[in-house]
C-alpha cells in the first residue's frame, strides 16, 4: 500500500472519528440534562397536571377509547329502590358549570362500593347539581386536545393515584406517597419530610426544574394564612410543604416561574425532567376548558419549536376527577387510591401515532418511567409496582417531526395524513463524505484561530388538521 493510499485512510478514518465524537459533544451539549445518561432516546421528560376532569368527561365519546358505555342510566337515589328517577349523559358544550365536590367522602359515595351508582345522589347531598355530573364534552369542544390523541397518544386507563382532591394526588406525583395531613393547612410547623423523585435526581446530578405558572416565591406552608386564594400554589406544588426545598439554595433554585420554561427552551437548557404547575388556566370548574388548551398548545408548540423536541416526551394530565362521572370502577390497590380515571396524553417524536394506550396507570408511573430511564431506585411500593409509561413509545422508530395540529375539529371521519417524515439514506456514504468536510473545516479552523459556536436551526413545523 502507498504511502500516500495509507495517509488519505487515515485521514478519512480521522475525520470520522471526528464527526463522531462531535456528535456526542453535540448531543450531551443539547441535552442540558448532566448526570447519567438516560436509557432510552428521552433526554427531556416534560409533565404538566392540569385540573379536575375525568377520562369519561373529556374523552367519553372519543373513536376506539373506552368512553361512555350505551344506555348509561344514573340513578338519582340508589338507596332507594322505589325511586325509579334517573340521568343519563348529556353534551354539555357551552353550558355553564360549576366546581363540584370531589372530596374522600364524595369519592365513597360516588364509588358505593364499586358500584358506581351514586355519581348524581352524592352531589345533591351537599346540596350541588347532582345532574351535572354526567356532563361531557366531545371534539367539537375540546378539538386540540382530540387533534393531539389522533396525531399521538391517548391513555384510557390513567387512574388518579388518591381517591381524594388535588393535595393528595399532587403528593404521589412527586413522592409516590400521601400526605401526612389530608389537608395543606394542617402541615406541620416543620413541614413534610419524605424523599421525593427531585431528591433522587439531585443526588444523581440529574437537572431538573419545578416550572410555576405566576409564582410567588413567598408563599409556601409557612405562611398560608396570608396568602388567600393563592393557597392553591403550595397545593399544586407540594415541594413548598418541604422545609429543604424552601431553606436550601441548592434545591429552592430549581422551582422558578413558568416563564423560564420559554427562556430554557430557546438557550437549549431544557433540564431532564421538569414539572409544570399552571394557575389561571388549569381548566378548573368553573374555569374555561379552552383558555386551558391554549395555554397547554403554547407549552406544546413551543417545545417542538425547540432544539429539545427530537429527544423530549410531553406529558399532559389531570390531578383527580373533580366529581364527575366515570364508568371505569379504579382498582383499589391501597388504602388511598385509586381514584377515577383521569385524562392523559403522551406527546413526543416517539409516542405512538393516534395510539390508544390502554394500561393500567397512575401519576407512580410517571416516576416509574423517571426511575427507570434516569437508573433511580423506587420511593415506596405504589411507584417500584407501577407499570411505565414506555410502552406509549415507539423507539424502533427515528423521531417524528414536529407537527402543529389544528385546534379545529373537521367532521371528516378520516384521521389526519401522517406528517412528512425525512427519509434517511446512503448513510455510510454520507457519514464519509460529513467526516471530510467536518475534518477540513476542523484544520480550516485551526488555520484562522476562529471558532463559532452555533446552535441546531429550529425544526421545520408541519401543521395540519385532524378530522
Amino acid at each position: 500500500m502507498s504511502r500516500i493510499l495509507r495517509t488519505i485512510i487515515r485521514l478519512g478514518l480521522g475525520s470520522i472519528l471526528l464527526l463522531q465524537l462531535l456528535a456526542v459533544s453535540t448531543a450531551q451539549a443539547d441535552s442540558s440534562t448532566g448526570g447519567p445518561a438516560p436509557k432510552t432516546p428521552i433526554q427531556h421528560f416534560v409533565v404538566i397536571l392540569q385540573e379536575n376532569h375525568t377520562f369519561d368527561n373529556y374523552f367519553g365519546t372519543y373513536p376506539g377509547a373506552d368512553g361512555l358505555p350505551p344506555n348509561v342510566k344514573m340513578p338519582v337515589n340508589p338507596t332507594d329502590p322505589t325511586n325509579q328517577a334517573f340521568v343519563t349523559p348529556f353534551h354539555i358544550g357551552n353550558s355553564p358549570i360549576t366546581d363540584l365536590s370531589h372530596s374522600t367522602t364524595t369519592f365513597t359515595k360516588q364509588y358505593n362500593n364499586g358500584k358506581m351508582d351514586g355519581f348524581v345522589y352524592a352531589l345533591n347531598q351537599l346540596k350541588q347539581d347532582g345532574a351535572l355530573s354526567m356532563g361531557y364534552y366531545d371534539g367539537q369542544d375540546l378539538p386540540y386536545y382530540w387533534n393531539l390523541a389522533d396525531n399521538y397518544t391517548l391513555f384510557d386507563h390513567f387512574f388518579s393515584s388518591a381517591r381524594d382532591g388535588s393535595y393528595a394526588n399532587h403528593m404521589y406525583w412527586v413522592a409516590a406517597a400521601p400526605p401526612p395531613t389530608d389537608n395543606v393547612r394542617n402541615s406541620t410547623t416543620n413541614g413534610i419530610d419524605i424523599p421525593t423523585i427531585f431528591d433522587l435526581l439531585q443526588a444523581k446530578g440529574i437537572s431538573w426544574k419545578f416550572y410555576v405558572q405566576n409564582y410567588d416565591p413567598s408563599i409556601n406552608y409557612r405562611n398560608l394564612a396570608g396568602a388567600g386564594n393563592r393557597t392553591s400554589q403550595v397545593v399544586w406544588v407540594p415541594l413548598l410543604n418541604f422545609a429543604r426545598f424552601i431553606d436550601d439554595p441548592a434545591l429552592a433554585s430549581h422551582i422558578v416561574d413558568l416563564s423560564q420554561y420559554y427562556v430554557d427552551l430557546r438557550n437549549g437548557t431544557l433540564p431532564a425532567v421538569a414539572y409544570i404547575a399552571p394557575s389561571g388556566a388549569s381548566e378548573h370548574p368553573p374555569g374555561s376548558i379552552q383558555s386551558g388548551e391554549r395555554f397547554v398548545k403554547t407549552l406544546i408548540q413551543e417545545l417542538m419549536r425547540s432544539s429539545s423536541w427530537s429527544s423530549s416526551a410531553f406529558l399532559l394530565a389531570y390531578d383527580d376527577w373533580g366529581g364527575w362521572y366515570d364508568h371505569v370502577t379504579p382498582p383499589q390497590v391501597d388504602a388511598y387510591g385509586y381514584g377515577l380515571r383521569v385524562p392523559a396524553i403522551l406527546v413526543s417524536p416517539y409516542a405512538r401515532k393516534g395510539y390508544i394506550d390502554h394500561t393500567q396507570y397512575d401519576f407512580t408511573s410517571i416516576l416509574k418511567f423517571i426511575e427507570d430511564n434516569w437508573g433511580l431506585t423506587s420511593l415506596t411500593q405504589r411507584d417500584a409496582h407501577a407499570n411505565s409509561l414506555i410502552t406509549a413509545f415507539d423507539f424502533s422508530q427515528a423521531p417524528r417531526a414536529p407537527v402543529f395540529v389544528s385546534d379545529v375539529r373537521s367532521n371528516s371521519p378520516t384521521r389526519a395524513s401522517p406528517p412528512v417524515r425525512i427519509i434517511y439514506g446512503g448513510y455510510a456514504l454520507a457519514l464519509a463524505l460529513a467526516g471530510v468536510v467536518i475534518g477540513g473545516a476542523f484544520i480550516s479552523l485551526i488555520f484562522t484561530g476562529k471558532r463559532k459556536k452555533r446552535r441546531p436551526a429550529p425544526p421545520v413545523i408541519k401543521e395540519v388538521a385532524s378530522r
